[in-house]
């Protein structure tokens, strides 16, 4: 009710989840309204009408498996199949070292040297699109690396040679949501591994309950088609969803957020920084608003999540969201929800799937237990695939250093920025480096065919609108920006 806290969609009238001691939490469906104790047929496993789902200092693995943290390895060298399915034997491959395999190899070259040398021209090698092209475009896709594409290859000789490497696979899986948990400054256990922002975002909003007076979703002009297509379906649940307008000058201060929330509020979406502007926002000040009124907060930092540092604990969200296809320097198909573990605990989400279950091989399908980490956000079968890519292009984000990306990329924007001022162009993003990352957009009368002309001088950029985009990253160099200047300067009459 107004005045209170956002509801879980199960919490009719209470949350079916409860703390009972710092390790664990209870499923309790007994005294849930529209939850009810089923009987053998249908009951939750392990008990008559309640479930205990533990949470403590080990690793748990899909299938209810338990092992020790381990240290994250220079390289994976995977043993071969070793037949089952989905890491059944993950632990017994490990000690015994049976089977054939192959290794994925690394250039430790990169990834032994310091950190302030593996930015630039110190990179640059690994990425093979430079040897003849300026590319810009990190905003729509992250330029591929050896390492990637080494990833991958190994992917496909281990399906070739073994069959199923499911145990490996899945392995990947959890090697990821690890890594994403040590970019973001938290806990593997409070990381959901998933194929696309939208997929997290349609299991988060799941888990609310919005037919009742708290039942406003607060979007601003920035997010991305994806979180603004999820709020407007939940007008089929009861929800309204309002939008929180740009100033004149292209900014939405918090202030904006803050006069669009109130107890009405469930849920506030925010992005990290604007795909279309390059606008970062306060999340922290926005997360600080809409908590006083007892909601939540959701920040999409696809953009920003691999060159801006990102830390759970001060940026203030709910659920932070990202994924790899842009500056973790992966592929498509792969992304990852960040969920904080008193909000996660009280959600149910009802967009569910196996992988999220507590226990995979038990391979109900007579009840629904999800599992007691953030891990009841994952759905199905892993994206394999993507999961090569991501790992590796995530390790060479995680070897150069986040603060050290974000440090070279200011000084390429702030380069970028003096050269458009001389040109005399309409920068849409701002100035103040608290303010921006590592978009830039500039508007143009005739945006395509900007694009177009500087693809013909081997200069990769995208567009949004009327703006054209362009967007550095670790491997960028003075040069790169020196390129793009020369070619703005002669298609000066597409400049806005």
């Amino acid at each position: 009710m107004p005045g209170g806290r956002w509801r879980t969609a199960a919490s009719r009238p209470r949350t079916p989840l409860r703390r009972v001691g710092h390790d664990r939490v209870e499923l309790d469906l007994g005294s849930t309204s529209g939850m009810k104790a089923r009987d053998d047929v249908g009951r939750v496993r392990g008990c008559d009408a309640r479930e205990r789902l533990a949470v403590g200092p080990h690793r748990v693995l899909p299938g209810g498996a338990r092992r020790e943290e381990q240290p994250r390895p220079d390289h994976v060298a995977p043993r071969g199949a070793q037949g089952g399915c989905c890491g059944e034997r993950l632990l017994a491959a490990r000690a015994g070292g049976a089977g054939r395999g192959h290794v994925q190899r690394y250039d430790r070259a990169v990834s032994q040297a310091p950190p302030s040398t593996r930015v630039g021209a110190a990179i640059r090698a690994q990425f093979p699109i430079f040897e003849t092209t300026a590319y810009l475009n990190s905003c729509s896709q992250g330029a591929l690396s050896h390492r990637v594409r080494d990833a991958v290859a190994a992917w496909l000789e281990g399906w070739d040679a073994n069959g199923a490497e499911w145990d490996f696979w899945v392995e990947r899986n959890e090697e990821f949501r690890s890594a994403i948990a040590r970019l973001l400054h938290a806990e593997a256990d409070d990381v959901a591994v998933t194929t696309s922002v939208s997929q997290g975002v349609s299991g988060l909003v799941s888990a609310l309950a919005l037919d009742g007076d708290r039942n406003r979703i607060v979007i601003s002009e920035y997010e991305f088609p994806t979180i603004g297509q999820i709020a407007h379906a939940q007008e089929l649940r009861g929800a309204e969803v309002i939008h929180v307008r740009p100033d004149p000058d292209g900014a939405i201060p918090p202030e904006r957020f803050a006069e669009a929330i109130d107890e009405r509020t469930a849920l506030v979406c925010c992005t990290t920084l604007s795909y279309r502007s390059g606008h970062r926002h306060d999340v922290t000040a926005i997360a600080e608003s809409a908590h006083a009124a007892g909601a939540l907060v959701l920040a999409d930092s696809y953009q920003a999540c691999g060159a801006v540092d990102l830390d759970v604990a001060s940026l203030g969200a709910d659920a932070i969201t990202g994924g790899t296809v842009k500056y973790l320097l992966g592929t498509a198909g792969l992304g990852f929800m960040w969920v904080r573990r008193e909000v996660r605990d009280a959600l149910l989400p009802t967009q569910t799937g196996w992988f999220a279950d507590e226990d995979i091989f038990a391979m109900s399908i007579a009840d629904y237990s999800p599992h007691a980490s953030a891990r009841r956000f994952d759905s199905g079968t892993p994206p394999v695939p993507a999961l090569y890519a991501g790992v590796a292009g995530v390790s060479l984000v995680e070897e150069t250093g986040v603060p050290a990306i974000a440090e070279h990329v200011s000084g390429l924007v702030g380069r970028l920025l003096d050269g458009l001022g001389s040109l005399g162009a309409t920068v849409v993003t701002p100035t103040d480096p608290a303010r921006r990352g590592p978009l830039v957009c500039v508007r143009s009368n005739d945006v395509e065919a900007l694009v177009a002309a500087l693809a013909e001088d081997r200069i990769v950029t995208s567009s949004r609108e009327d703006k054209l985009r362009v967007a550095l990253h670790l491997y960028n160099v003075d040069e790169d920006v020196d390129a793009l200047l020369a070619a703005l300067e002669r298609n000066r009459a597409l400049l806005a």
